[in-house]
């Protein structure tokens, strides 16, 4: 069975032009850019470590200025180069990106329309340049894919974004549970699943199906968790599988963590993420990592309260086949 190849994850920057009410760098305008000399040094760096997928998130990645020589950069080096966009600016940008090789995109689309999308977003025409930048990114050969941020505000509407993400032509979706510092509360739980189950449960040859595991769970146990504590899906027991195959990167702050979803534990208490440079150079996979990493792999399953979707369906695959498909994080 071949090798896994691992995802470098990289927050290029933390400026943002939109007001997502559920996001920490809402219109931000952070001066922070990661630079094109750190990533040419990064870069072989991530080749020695088995690096095969790049992603660039943010902020908003496209408001980096040297986005487009940063993704032919990564291209040349070998490397499979992704990034997350609001979408706003991908419709002018999109033969640019798709030119110096960008291989996916993602953009965040979280209602089945503008009237919804734009308000939750609180950003004037995010929904149409989204779709319209994806449906240009498609017919360039780069793979479109689609992030949902699901909770009681926009549930009820998944099963019309479904057509209209498989009538654009959208190839893969992740549907994600809502994160607040509070409880997320819905009325009637299962109303959620029988608006939800049949967007799962639809065919594959006929709508596009999200990835990973359910938002609110696949199991009772799952499910209870979530609708009852707010806690999202997690990895099964007995191990997290997704840490040996990521590394995300906190630019401005220069640490790296060993999963998209754990930079905002920082400082709880348990193993947090490792510094970027030892000594003045860029290290990956350095003993302090390796213990981060260590700790959720075997505790993930128990103490991890903001697992994504896909991350969970990620270590689940592994777990039962020894791989996963190319893109399914």
């Amino acid at each position: 069975m071949p090798e896994r190849q691992r995802y470098l994850f990289i927050r290029i920057l933390e400026a943002c032009n939109a007001d997502c009410f559920m996001c920490e760098f809402a219109l931000s305008r952070d001066t922070f850019r990661f630079s094109r000399e750190d990533f040419a040094e990064l870069l072989p760096q991530a080749a020695a470590a088995g690096v095969g997928y790049v992603r660039f998130t943010g902020g908003e990645p496209l408001m980096h200025p040297d986005v487009v020589e940063l993704v032919r950069a990564g291209t040349v080096a070998g490397m499979r180069m992704s990034l997350i966009t609001n979408g706003s600016m991908l419709p002018r940008m999109a033969s640019a990106l798709a030119g110096a090789g960008l291989a996916q995109v993602i953009v965040s689309l979280d209602g089945s329309s503008a009237a919804t999308h734009d308000v939750y977003r609180r950003s004037p025409g995010m929904f149409e340049n989204g779709l319209a930048g994806l449906r240009a990114c498609a017919a360039l050969g780069v793979l479109p894919r689609v992030n949902t941020v699901v909770g009681p505000h926009n549930y009820a509407q998944m099963p019309e974004l479904q057509r209209v993400l498989t009538d654009a032509g959208v190839r893969q979706w992740e549907l994600s549970a809502l994160k607040l510092d509070r409880s997320i509360r819905y009325p009637d739980p299962e109303e959620v699943r029988a608006v939800c189950d049949p967007v799962y449960d639809a065919d594959p040859d006929a709508l596009l199906v999200p990835l990973g595991k359910r938002f609110y769970g696949d199991t009772p146990e799952e499910r209870e968790r979530y609708f009852a504590d707010s806690q999202t899906p997690r990895a099964s027991k007995p191990l997290c599988h997704v840490v040996d195959d990521v590394i995300y990167i906190d630019g401005k702050n220069g640490r790296m963590f060993a999963c998209s979803c754990l930079p905002h534990r920082e400082g709880s208490g348990e193993p947090g993420g490792a510094p970027l440079r030892e000594r003045g150079a860029i290290r990956l996979d350095t003993p302090v990592f390796r213990t981060h990493a260590d700790f959720f792999r075997d505790r993930g399953p128990e103490v991890c309260s903001g697992c994504s979707t896909t991350a969970a369906g990620y270590s689940d695959d592994v777990a039962r086949l020894g791989t996963a498909a190319p893109w399914q994080y």
